[in-house]
């Protein structure tokens, strides 16, 4: 390993209508809000001073519209960044998913309900992209170069526990809020969390 590795800054998304609503949104390719749009350009000005070797994005529109109108309009699409795939919990609610189980739900605990094709993710679905981005950036990162991920709140929640070494379950004490950035890196060898869920309009520290 390098003497001083590379980092991985995250940014969750900004703001959409269903996010504002609590309304899990995965497949769903909605547009950022009004409010959302600021919220990119808030990254953007955090950002602004650092460098990256590599730069991704979800290739749904309200993550890769956030990495344009952060500054990053060449940011390079990878499906492994996408969303936890709901299944049949696309646009519904917690309290709205609650009532139709018959008992209080937890995706953490729970997962999802495939639709009746099979389309939906468990924990174990998400292990295997973290490793597959994992595997991607650690080459920049061994050669000290920072890289920008672009992506959405549940997924970058089991990406930070992945890195650390713990079960997705982990995630759930994770809170992430939109256009929030997270800093993922190195201590002694040991891959850690540096940064969490940071507001975009406070200044970022420098390393």
């Amino acid at each position: 390993m390098n003497d001083n590795p590379g980092q991985v800054v995250l940014v969750r998304h900004g703001e959409t209508e269903w996010s504002a609503n609590g309304r899990h949104t995965s497949r769903s390719d909605l547009p950022l809000t009004q409010d959302g749009e600021e919220q990119a350009r808030a990254v953007g000005r955090v950002l602004q001073p650092r460098r990256f070797g590599m730069v991704l994005t979800s290739p749904r529109r309200r993550a890769s519209d956030t990495a344009t109108l952060a500054g990053y309009p060449g940011a390079e699409t990878d499906p492994d960044l996408a969303e936890w795939d709901y299944g049949a919990y696309e646009g519904l609610t917690t309290a709205q998913i609650s009532d139709s189980t018959g008992y209080p739900w937890s995706l953490w605990e729970h997962g999802v309900l495939p639709t009746a094709d099979g389309v939906g993710e468990q924990a174990d679905d998400l292990l295997v992209r973290n490793r597959r981005i994992i595997d991607r950036v650690s080459p920049a990162l061994e050669r000290g170069e920072d890289v920008l991920l672009f992506s959405h709140g549940h997924y970058l929640r089991t990406l930070a526990a992945t890195w650390i070494g713990s079960p997705i379950a982990l995630g759930q004490f994770l809170v992430l809020d939109t256009a929030a950035i997270c800093v993922l890196g190195f201590e002694h060898d040991h891959q850690v969390l540096c940064q969490w869920n940071r507001s975009a309009w406070r200044e970022m520290p420098s390393r």
